[in-house]
This record gives C-alpha cells, sequence and structure tokens, in this order.
C-alpha cells in the first residue's frame, strides 16, 4: 500500500482558496499524480486543499472524501513564546537548546506541555489509525499488523501543519523535530510504502519526500503557514 500526501496549493489563506497560481499548481500537480495509479483520494474539508484534490479527482475520474479532522492545525497556549508555532519552537529547541529528542520527553517542555497542538496531534493520530485499518494496517506501537491482501495506492491532500501529524504518528518520530526537519512546501509529494505481507508486523517506508519538481517554474519557495484563526500570514523560510 502507498499512500500519498499532497500539500494544498499556494492560498489565499483570508478566503482559504487557492490564488491564480496555487491553480497552476494545482493543475502540475494532477499531471504529476495521473501516472500514480491512485484508487482512491482523500481531502482536508478546508477550500484551499479541497480545490487542489479537485484538479487530481476531475482528472482521474474519482470522488473525493472528506477527511474532516485533516483540516489545519491549531497552536499556542498561556505562556508559550512565539504564539506557540511548532516550526519556530522545534527549531528553537533543537538549535538554541540542544534538545535531544532521544532521550528527553517534548511533550513535557514548556513549549508543548499546554501546546494546543498537542491535541490536534492525537487526534489525528488516533483518526487516521482509524483509516488505516479500513485499508488493512492495524498500528501496534511503532509498527503495524497487515490483513492487506493486495497492493493500493491513496492519495490525501492537507496542509503542512496536519501532515506533519499524520508523519511524525506514522513514522514515530516527535512531532515538533517533524516540523522543524521534514517541511515541504505547496503540493510537493511525499509517499509512504506499506509492504503487503498478510499475518506479519511491517512499518512504512518513505519512498519519496519533498517532490516538487512539477512546479519548478511556479514556486515562491517553502512557506510556513504563520497564524491561525483568521490571522494568516506566511513566512518564507
Amino acid at each position: 500500500m502507498r499512500i500519498i500526501f499532497v500539500r494544498h496549493g499556494e492560498p489565499n489563506y483570508e478566503l482559504d482558496c487557492l490564488t491564480e497560481r496555487g491553480k497552476l499548481q494545482a493543475a502540475a500537480a494532477a499531471r504529476r499524480l495521473e501516472r500514480e495509479g491512485i484508487a482512491e483520494i482523500y481531502a482536508s474539508p478546508l477550500g484551499r486543499a479541497m480545490e487542489t484534490a479537485r484538479y487530481t479527482a476531475e482528472r482521474l475520474g474519482l470522488p473525493i472524501t472528506t477527511l474532516h479532522y485533516m483540516h489545519e492545525i491549531s497552536w499556542g497556549g498561556p505562556g508559550i513564546p512565539e504564539n506557540g508555532h511548532p516550526w519556530t519552537l522545534g527549531d528553537w529547541m533543537i538549535s538554541r537548546e540542544d534538545f535531544d529528542f532521544y532521550t528527553q520527553d517534548w511533550r513535557q517542555h514548556p513549549y508543548f506541555a499546554g501546546n494546543a497542538s498537542v491535541r490536534y496531534l492525537d487526534e489525528i493520530s488516533a483518526k487516521y489509525d482509524a483509516l488505516l485499518l479500513t485499508q488493512g494496517y492495524r498500528h501496534e506501537g511503532s509498527r503495524f499488523f497487515c490483513t492487506a491482501d493486495k497492493p493500493k495506492t491513496i492519495a490525501v491532500f492537507s496542509h503542512g501543519g496536519s501532515g506533519a501529524c499524520v508523519l511524525s504518528h506514522l513514522l514515530a518520530l516527535p512531532f515538533p523535530y517533524v516540523a522543524t526537519v521534514l517541511p515541504y512546501e505547496f503540493t510537493s509529494v511525499i509517499i509512504l510504502e506499506f509492504p503487503v505481507r498478510p499475518g506479519e508486523y511491517v512499518h512504512p517506508r518513505i519512498e519519496l519526500f519533498n517532490d516538487a519538481a512539477h512546479i519548478l517554474n511556479l514556486s515562491s519557495g517553502l512557506v510556513i503557514q504563520q497564524t491561525v484563526d483568521g490571522q494568516k500570514k506566511e513566512e518564507e523560510a
């Protein structure tokens, strides 16, 4: 089984839709994905992700299933610097505090102990496990028990934050670490491959990460969303 993750195209955050360049990016992504053998398409309910998914769905003649929990996450909490922004705080922990993600518990760190992003992480993780169970993979610890008996490819169109939550959960990596070292740009393609071995435990492998070759002339560089709840800003990284 293969899961293809696609971030939405360049958005107008205020209107929650794609910009003209975002539409061109989504169309390019649809052409890129046409040869991947996608059987099912899933998308966040937010306009920018659903609009991006629609280009691929129409090209492939497939319906879109809405994953309501895959909307963009929120963050923040009392006394947390930088408004609790997970990408900024993860970078601080690594570069300024020499935080050791192998021996220290990031969930107990003051930046995340009361950060709303952790609630979204836990909710998304649980619901994504339920989706995987319908696909023939039962999540147990850091491995998956396989009951699937044939290969299948699905595509999920979502956001930088909710996508980072899923990658953190499936790859058993700390969420702030993933947010910091595994960012990806608009309509980039990420593919995780789960072996099909019925009755055995398996683990996902990264087949492809942040493939944005299809928007080579349509990219403004990596952009990380900075605020939520109606106050959308962007920061080029």
